[in-house]
């Protein structure tokens, strides 16, 4: 077995797992709240998007067939848009929105490992202070207290004992913390891809519908008299 780090380099470390741990817990909040938002905004416009395609399914009824058939094959077409937006919302719910919310509980279990090594550390800061106050409260030829140098001995292996596990958990949770960035981001460029794609052979789709009409028929049976 190693010898542990001298109290001085192992406290050192612990406060860069703290500022290690808050970095994660600041960002990772924020990206959990503009995700979510992002994904409301997104639902928003699926929203907006489906009234315009209620609104011209409505206005084709009222024109002329050429027309007509037109505009319905038009809306039909934003309306498949939709379909795959509301794909990608889940999705993002699914593979963004919801990793970033369950990532607090891996903080908090960073969190919980840290103050339990903080709480022995000062337990063993506690009995040292305890055993040299011992020492010199005592008489010349009695050099301290067994129970208390029993007291010193435990709360230093209890702290070397919650210092490996605490370097063991921090070392998983930074290497899982590099992972989780790469796939969760990975993973909403791919949704994003997935959806634009498709949503420019659909609005390519629609292009083509709006400049097949030819106002012709439609002028000419206005043309005809009555009767």
């Amino acid at each position: 077995m190693g010898m542990d780090p001298p109290m001085g380099s192992r406290d050192s470390q612990v406060r860069i797992m703290e500022k290690t741990v808050a970095n994660a817990e600041k960002y990772f909040g924020r990206f959990c709240s503009l995700m979510a938002s992002y994904t409301r905004n997104v639902a928003k416009l699926r929203d907006k998007s489906d009234l315009l395609v209620r609104q011209l399914t409505d206005y084709a009824n009222t024109e002329s067939p050429e027309l007509r058939n037109t505009m319905k094959s038009f809306a039909e077409e934003l309306a498949k848009v939709q379909d795959y937006r509301q794909a990608e919302i889940e999705r993002l719910d699914m593979k963004v929105v919801e990793p970033l919310k369950l990532y607090s509980i891996r903080l908090k279990q960073m969190r919980a490992e840290l103050k339990r090594f903080n709480n022995t550390r000062s337990n063993e800061i506690k009995q040292l202070e305890k055993l040299a106050r011992l020492r010199q409260e005592a008489p010349p030829h009695q050099h301290s207290s067994p129970q208390a140098e029993f007291s010193v001995h435990r709360a230093a292996a209890d702290t070397s004992r919650t210092s490996k596990r605490l370097q063991e958990t921090f070392d998983c949770f930074r290497r899982e913390k590099l992972k989780d960035v790469q796939r969760i981001f990975s993973d909403f460029v791919a949704v994003e891809m997935i959806f634009h794609a498709k949503a420019l052979e659909v609005y390519s789709d629609a292009f083509r519908s709006l400049h097949s009409y030819g106002s012709g028929k439609d002028l000419e049976g206005l043309s005809r008299p009555p009767g």
